[in-house]
């Protein structure tokens, strides 16, 4: 199998294309100065010691024990509420600040294999030998494993095949393995299920990131930027923002980003494209039209 099969994305960061999506992904920067530092530590441990001795005069015990971090974070929550765009978005965000050369490189769910004998362990050996390689001896890696629970699933209980828990056998053991790279390589597990995630794999995390559906004040972001120029009033984006948010009373949750602009936003544009003008009552009966993707339990 070819490394094109093993990785849905292999490019080299920074990356202009990766930078303008996420310049469209709200709330990217909290997020982004939230966990910026953390993952800095994880990306370079030898400057944290420097840092020590700088400040500190000689290297803190709390170093040893930050630098013995596995270099992997987990971010998880619904379907549809940026958490590739976001781990992509940070990746590119980083590497754009540091003087190595780096890579992000998203693994394949195709690793699975087709079920033979021996062959999903294989191929995630092959997968991260071959992230190893890019890394070499001072660039930075980040690998993104997206449905990371399809790869990652528990081995606890019986209802695993034989084949998946030897795979999810073989990426602990790489992860393990990264851990000596001091820092050249950072993985970023992405998943709706954190709960599937096998508990060696979460007890390793450096930090565990949840993405949940967005707030009122993110969806008011989403409708001031992505509906410019049609007419609404502060009343009107107001209703269309409780529109598209969670109703308990009437056992509704609210739309994930996905729901709202593959989903709603077309929707409504589909009314009156190409005759008429969008207006808020065409948006708000989009809104009640469309029925927020169901929460991954």
């Amino acid at each position: 199998m070819s490394d094109v099969s093993r990785f849905e994305l292999d490019l080299e960061l920074p990356d202009r294309s990766i930078a303008e999506r996420t310049a469209r992904l709200i709330g990217f920067e909290p997020r982004f100065n939230r966990v910026e530092r953390d993952l800095r530590m994880l990306l370079a441990p030898d400057e944290l010691r420097r840092w020590s001795k700088k400040k500190h005069g000689r290297e803190l015990p709390v170093c040893d024990i930050l630098a013995d971090r596995y270099p992997m974070v987990i971010f998880h929550g619904d379907v549809g509420t940026g958490k590739t765009a976001t781990a992509e978005g940070i990746a590119n965000r980083i590497a754009s600040e540091i003087e190595h050369n780096a890579r992000l490189m998203k693994l394949s769910t195709r690793v699975r294999g087709r079920g033979l004998h021996g062959e999903m362990s294989k191929l995630i050996g092959e997968a991260f030998d071959a992230v190893r390689a890019a890394a070499g001896h001072k660039g930075r890696v980040f690998l993104i494993i997206d449905e990371a629970d399809a790869i990652a699933s528990s081995r606890e209980g019986g209802q695993l095949h034989q084949e998946e828990r030897a795979g999810t056998n073989t990426l602990i053991q790489k992860i393990d393995d990264i851990r000596a790279m001091k820092g050249r390589v950072l993985v970023i597990l992405c998943t709706n299920r954190l709960h599937a995630l096998d508990p060696a794999i979460v007890r390793r995390a450096a930090r565990i990131e949840e993405f949940a559906r967005p707030t009122d004040e993110e969806r008011r972001e989403l409708f001031l930027r992505d509906l410019e120029g049609v007419d609404m009033s502060e009343a009107d984006l107001a209703r269309l923002v409780r529109a598209t948010g969670p109703d308990p009373k009437a056992g509704r949750i609210g739309m994930t980003f996905s729901d709202l602009r593959t989903r709603f936003l077309p929707t409504a544009v589909a009314t009156v494209y190409p005759n008429e003008a969008l207006t808020f009552d065409v948006l708000l009966r989009a809104a009640a039209e469309t029925t927020p993707s169901p929460a991954i339990m």
